[in-house]
């Protein structure tokens, strides 16, 4: 089995619309006319979660009319929070067939299908045409890319000249070794998890100019210490985030926050530009 097999077998859950439309319906949610919002907590497992995405999406400059390609683009929530805020035209790729499907009923649900596409590919391959989209994002999906030259390579190909690359990726900071498993991989076979450093000189090497850098383990290590309050009141965990996460949930995400608020591994945000 390749590593884009085991990396798609790894986020694929099997039923996960099912499941998904049964945490909504219980949460007393209109599956016939459903918002954006009645999705927070289903459709964004990035440290920061939404607010992570507001705030990302404020730095890449975006505007009503641009085509912007989101690279593993998950189920979808960034996405449609970059068309339904900002009018862009979205079109999203991932590995995860069942995460393109899930991605595809969602937005159509939101009546965002006009706006946001969704297709199943690799982020080493791009199925899309040389110099055909004025912004790019990629949201925590390096760790699980090796070939991080060939992925940008990738990335700058498609995009115009003058054009943004936003990545918003969990990046190491110091020396050490990672815990596991971690809500990306459950063993180190199938992550990849690199400095800061190694992405500036690979983006450079691409022939990107990284114009802004900003780190956000501040607002992760407050989302994570309201969640585990929360918890601790007796309110529960949210049910979206074990439904999508998977096995060991509670282990997986208590391993990435307790590395964040070690200073072992930090949510990294940058905005390059093309040259």
């Amino acid at each position: 089995m390749s590593t884009e097999e085991k990396v798609a077998s790894h986020y694929t859950h099997g039923s996960l619309e099912t499941a998904i439309l049964q945490i909504l319906s219980t949460s007393g949610k209109d599956i016939d006319n459903l918002r954006l919002r009645d999705l927070a907590g289903v459709d964004e497992f990035h440290l920061g979660r939404h607010a992570a995405t507001v705030e990302f999406a404020l730095d890449l400059d975006l505007s009503a009319g641009l085509r912007l390609a989101d690279i593993g683009s998950g189920l979808g929530g960034p996405a449609r929070h970059f068309a339904d805020s900002y009018g862009c035209a979205v079109s999203g790729i991932d590995l995860t067939e069942e995460f393109v499907q899930v991605a595809k009923s969602l937005t159509a649900l939101c009546g965002l299908a006009d706006l946001v596409s969704f297709r199943q590919g690799s982020a080493l391959d791009l199925p899309f045409e040389s110099g055909s989209f004025d912004r790019t994002t990629l949201i925590h999906v390096g760790m699980n890319i090796e070939d991080k030259a060939r992925l940008f390579a990738e990335i700058r190909r498609i995009l115009k000249p003058g054009g943004r690359f936003g990545l918003y990726e969990i990046m190491q900071m110091r020396e050490g070794t990672l815990p596991y498993p971690m809500p990306w991989a459950m063993e180190p076979e199938t992550s990849f998890v690199c400095s800061s450093d190694v992405y500036r000189h690979l983006l450079e090497e691409a022939g990107f100019a990284v114009e802004l850098e900003r780190d956000r383990s501040a607002l992760a290590i407050r989302l994570a210490h309201e969640a585990r309050a929360k918890a601790a009141a007796g309110e529960g965990r949210d049910p979206g985030f074990r439904t999508v996460m998977g096995p060991r949930a509670s282990e997986r995400s208590s391993n990435v926050n307790m590395s964040v608020e070690a200073g072992l591994l930090a949510p990294i945000e940058m905005i390059a530009r093309a040259v």
